[in-house]
């Protein structure tokens, strides 16, 4: 029986396995995405519609009505995948080495962060090179206020809220509202 081929750095990445980020096919990717992301961040002054065909360019996937306000700051890109009207306002970061998926009619406020990339706990592994991700996945119909962090690994409920400045270090049930660092849920419909 023949060997498997060798899985690539790019191929662990996108898997969630620990990879090495200085690869040559991965940092190819990442400037084919900073060159988008510059078209992207310069394109304030577009209509609506304009803007939307750069994201659908760049970004794994867009639903309609959707939209996200430059400057904007992401990975990759491709694992990024917005839903049916979805709102991002300005200076948004996403850590994209896994897949992040947004739900329809979420609506995040400026400033805020979502990370998927992640590194090893073991100092031995770390100065190895070597890191991982976790998806990040935040429901339909959420409100994020600004400023807000989410951790990798973390998903948000349906109908949840998570306040200005919240750190979100854990999963959030559907309907719930989270506050502080480390966001706690305060209430739930």
């Amino acid at each position: 029986m023949t060997e498997p081929a060798p899985r690539t750095e790019l191929q662990k990445m996108l898997a969630g396995e620990l990879y090495r980020a200085g690869d040559p096919e991965i940092q190819a990717a990442q400037r084919a995405n900073f060159a988008w992301l510059a078209r992207f961040n310069a394109s304030l002054t577009l209509s609506r519609e304009e803007r939307r065909a750069l994201l659908r360019e760049g970004l794994g996937s867009v639903g309609e009505r959707t939209g996200l306000r430059p400057p904007f700051h992401c990975d990759y890109g491709f694992n990024i995948h917005l839903g049916t009207g979805v709102f991002l306002n300005f200076d948004c970061v996403i850590l994209d080495v896994v897949a992040v998926h947004i739900g329809d009619g979420t609506e995040i406020g400026p400033g805020t962060h979502i990370y998927t990339a992640d590194h090893p706990r073991d100092p031995e592994v770390r100065r190895a090179g070597l890191e991982f991700g976790r998806p990040v996945t935040i429901g339909r119909n959420v409100w994020i206020g600004g400023k807000a962090v989410i951790l990798p690994g973390v998903t948000i409920g349906d109908d949840a809220v998570i306040g200005a400045g919240a750190v979100v270090t854990k999963d959030i049930p559907a309907g719930a509202t989270a506050v502080g660092n480390p966001a706690r849920v305060r209430a739930a419909r």
